[in-house]
């Protein structure tokens, strides 16, 4: 695809967007559910929703655990457009398509975003059940969402990574955990293309490098984002203990019986945290 042809395409998605709000301004915070986190999307007041496939050159979600639609309308009082499920490298889509909506978004109007997962703890203070915020990234998926032609709408050719996750954003988040009586961890998120989960000795690899926590999602999302200048937060759900560091095998019905468990205090935080973020944009 050329980057005539992208552009195009982000405007014509979103301008569809646009026309199924019918009036209603475009929110500034958008909110990335991942695996099993889905249902805070359930909370939103007033909702219009759209499946993706109902949007012009949207991705199709195929992952058990994402609805695969936007719901856009009011969390708290605040304006969010919720992105039900996502996209993954390992479906087969490139890293390009991956962040396909949330460019659009972007240059629709939504100015910040919270970026959530659910990812393997590998710091060993971790436990399944556990809410990590990133403070920083390892891209190990081997791509990168700006990989081919370049065009400066989207943003810089090379742009900076150095405070890839808001550091406001990070303490609002400590700070509504902290109300709400929440334990909040912080840590390094990994991703790798999946979808095999990792061996355990990638898993001391990962160790070694500084990474606390490992998922296949994320970091392509949040590098086209800070491309076009967006902020960002990311939030981790630990939803098992990595490869080596558990008993038991590891299932992507783990993962969803994790989120779950924890979704109640998912959502409290969530409610708590986005008329502070609001209060930042």
């Amino acid at each position: 695809m050329g980057n005539d042809d992208l552009i195009n395409h982000l405007d014509l998605s979103g301008d569809f967007i646009r026309l199924r709000l019918n009036g209603r301004p475009v929110p500034k915070l958008g909110l990335v559910l991942g695996s099993g986190l889905g249902p805070v999307a359930d909370q939103v007041q007033d909702p219009v929703v759209i499946p993706y496939g109902d949007v012009p050159y949207f991705p199709e979600s195929t992952v058990t655990g994402h609805a695969g639609r936007l719901v856009i309308g009011e969390l708290e009082g605040t304006p969010v457009v919720c992105l039900q499920g996502r996209f993954h490298l390992y479906e087969g889509y490139a890293a390009h398509q991956v962040v396909f909506p949330l460019r659009a978004l972007g240059r629709l109007g939504v100015e910040a975003f919270v970026i959530t997962n659910a990812a393997g703890g590998i710091n060993e203070d971790f436990s399944p059940g556990d809410l990590m915020v990133i403070n920083d990234h390892l891209n190990l998926s081997g791509t990168n969402p700006m990989v081919g032609s370049h065009d400066d709408a989207l943003g810089p050719r090379f742009p900076d990574m150095g405070q890839a996750y808001d550091p406001a954003f990070q303490e609002a988040a400590h700070t509504a955990a902290k109300e709400l009586g929440l334990e909040l961890r912080s840590g390094v998120y990994t991703v790798l293309s999946g979808p095999s989960y990792e061996t355990p000795a990638e898993v001391r690899m990962l160790k070694l490098l500084g990474a606390d926590a490992v998922g296949m999602s994320t970091v392509p999302e949040v590098i086209a984002l800070r491309q076009m200048g967006l902020r960002v937060l990311g939030m981790s759900l630990i939803s098992n203990l990595a490869a080596g560091l558990s008993k038991t095998p590891l299932t992507h019905k783990e993962v969803i019986e994790t989120a779950e468990r924890v979704k109640v205090d998912f959502g409290r935080l969530i409610c708590r945290l986005v008329p502070k973020l609001q209060a930042l944009i």
